[in-house]
């Protein structure tokens, strides 16, 4: 049994960046835990830049986005394992973890930092009528075939779904000599950032099919073919509207799901929203001293996002390790509430006393609105009017709330925040 300051599960953008800052805060013994072979994460198949805008203000692949923080780890002689699966952790911070060099051994914390990512939805969530033939793969799946293992998945490929990933293979199956056929995406809109269809895209003639989706798939050992048909409001089928592509491959980009099995079994709270925890303000979970950041606890469309979340979370959980004081805190504690077209808020929870100078609040809208405001309302009445010409279920929206606008605030009141188009 091995006692530290701060275990760090998941060695991705998220569990790195926590830990370099928990470690920069003070916090003495640190162990990053990652399950696969290397650290770094999604970002080692991310080949393509785009990276570094908001963290370092330059343009980065994704290995060489990973490599700023995994040579920080290093400098700073921060432990980490690898290959190393987290079977269970427990809500006094205990974790068991196992691997092929030392089996099963226990761990206890301190504190604890969730950064396990998310995955992709598979083919088995969306039932698509046919048989199960070769050359039905994940984007994300695709994309580390391609960029780490360097095998070529298809030739003539048809991409279900239009998240960031599948419109980043587009453009990376065509750069390799394949013929993307088509993106269908059952959505009037699609679900990844713009500069993505844009670039990936209506770059490369590729086209962009809303409120369409793969109705059959064709071939019994290997993918030959797939019919694709426009849905109507209710999301069904329009008779007539089928469309047959010959293609010998189909990526899925069909939304991605926390991993939040750990999460569930320790006994922490799952926004049914988002499916990952219900956190602070200090991303601390509804159990003291475990605290969490990055994809696990909402889907993110940029990875720096991600950096400066799981800073937060890494400098929380060091206080939380150095101040005693703070494992019995007991301070004013507010929630957060999505109305009327917004999807979702995080925080869910304020916690006052731990506020500086002004807290965050990320959210998604649920349609594609021009000309709207974010109104921003404590107990029913405004204290920030935000306005934008676009907004788009693809793209997360950041909104900074002042302390002062909410430091009369009582325990029992709320912050809301309501969508109003036509409003700028």
């Amino acid at each position: 049994m091995t006692q530290y300051d701060i275990v760090v599960i998941g060695g991705g953008p998220a569990g790195l960046a926590a830990a370099v800052e928990a470690r920069e805060q003070g916090a003495k013994s640190i162990l990053v835990i990652e399950r696969d072979r290397e650290l770094g994460g999604i970002l080692q198949q991310c080949i393509h830049n785009g990276f570094g805008l908001r963290v370092f203000n330059e343009e980065l692949t994704g290995p060489e986005y990973a490599e700023r923080f995994i040579d920080e780890l290093e400098a700073m002689a921060i432990e980490y394992l690898l290959d190393t699966m987290v079977l269970e952790i427990t809500q006094d911070r205990q974790i068991i973890i196992s691997n092929s060099e030392k089996g099963i051994q226990i761990i206890n914390a301190k504190s604890i930092v969730l950064a396990m990512g998310c995955r992709e939805r598979t083919r088995g969530a969306l039932a698509i009528p046919g048989y199960r033939p070769a050359g039905v793969f994940n984007a994300g799946t695709a994309q580390r075939y391609i960029n780490v293992e360097g095998y070529m998945v298809g030739k003539r490929v048809v991409i279900l779904g239009s998240g960031d990933i599948g419109l980043i293979m587009a453009r990376r199956m065509t750069l390799e000599g394949a013929q993307v056929l088509a993106v269908a995406e059952i959505m009037p809109f699609s679900g990844g950032l713009t500069r993505n269809i844009v670039q990936c895209l209506d770059d490369y003639n590729i086209p962009l099919m809303l409120s369409h989706t793969i109705t059959a798939i064709k071939g019994k050992d290997r993918v030959e073919g797939v019919v694709i048909q426009k849905v109507d409001q209710k999301m069904q089928p329009i008779p007539g509207t089928e469309i047959e592509y010959k293609c010998d491959t189909i990526l899925l980009s069909v939304g991605l799901i926390p991993e939040n099995e750990l999460s569930r079994k320790a006994g922490i709270a799952i926004d049914p929203v988002t499916n990952g925890p219900v956190v602070n303000s200090n991303m601390e979970t509804t159990i003291p001293g475990i605290f969490a950041c990055g994809n696990v606890v909402h889907v993110h469309d940029l990875v720096d996002f991600v950096t400066e979340e799981s800073r937060h979370a890494g400098n929380a959980a060091a206080k939380y390790v150095m101040d005693e004081s703070r494992s019995n805190h007991k301070g004013t504690v507010i929630r957060t509430k999505a109305e009327e077209g917004v999807g979702y808020i995080v925080p869910q929870q304020i916690d006052m006393d731990s506020i500086d100078g002004k807290v965050a609040l990320f959210m998604r809208v649920r349609n594609v609105y021009h000309n709207a405001s974010l109104s921003v309302k404590l107990g029913g009445v405004e204290i920030k009017r935000v306005k934008h010409r676009h907004l788009a279920p693809g793209e997360m929206v950041r909104v900074d709330i002042d302390k002062q606008l909410i430091k009369e605030t009582q325990a029992e009141m709320t912050v809301s925040v309501v969508l109003e188009e036509g409003r700028v």
